[in-house]
């Protein structure tokens, strides 16, 4: 089932079956795959594979050369960053057929992954996470959490908008205050 306002572009191939939201376009040279649902206002960009059985969720963004395997989960309002990776089994190799050992990712709300960075499968991408760019996830990353290098550590904390949170954990964008309970972060205006 494909909205009628989605745009696809006339070199990119769409299998069936699969869903597609209103408004999302699919640039050149993508291919969606089957049984892959892709929710509202999403943009994937040039040289994008999603599929099979991929979830990506309402208003989604991502970049060119991505491809995202069996098993991604996309949550709403995710950036995938140009040429970032995603793995789909813990152990390749070419000649060991590991087809039925793809491991689920997900990347939880409004996560974002830098260029080039490479995520682990098996691994969870808090909701607010950044991924900084170059990037390798081996492990999974709280809510809010800024992580760089190889392996990615956490360095600091982002607001839902982005912004690196200084010691005061408040946003310099916003002004929203965050709180830091047991090396997790939350809007100080939730309940814990």
């Amino acid at each position: 089932m494909i909205a009628p306002d989605v745009f696809i572009h006339e070199s990119a191939y769409v299998d069936e079956p699969v869903e597609i939201g209103a408004g999302t376009k699919i640039w050149h040279f993508s291919h969606v795959l089957p049984n892959t649902r892709i929710g509202e206002r999403c943009i994937l960009g040039q040289n994008v594979a999603a599929g099979p059985d991929v979830v990506i969720g309402n208003g989604c963004k991502i970049q060119n050369n991505v491809s995202l395997y069996r098993g991604v989960v996309l949550e709403r309002d995710v950036f995938c960053g140009p040429s970032c990776v995603f793995t789909n089994v813990l152990t390749p190799r070419a000649h060991v057929e590991r087809k039925k050992e793809f491991v689920r990712t997900l990347v939880k709300r409004g996560a974002t992954i830098g260029a080039n960075a490479t995520v682990i499968c098996g691994n969870t991408l808090g909701a607010w996470c950044m991924i900084a760019a170059g990037a390798v996830v081996t492990s999974d990353v709280a809510d809010y959490a800024l992580v760089a290098g190889t392996p990615a550590r956490r360095i600091g904390w982002v607001s839902q908008v982005g912004e690196r949170l200084g010691d005061d954990l408040v946003c310099p964008r916003t002004g929203e205050r965050y709180v830091e309970e047991d090396g997790k972060l939350r809007p100080a205006d939730h309940d814990g």
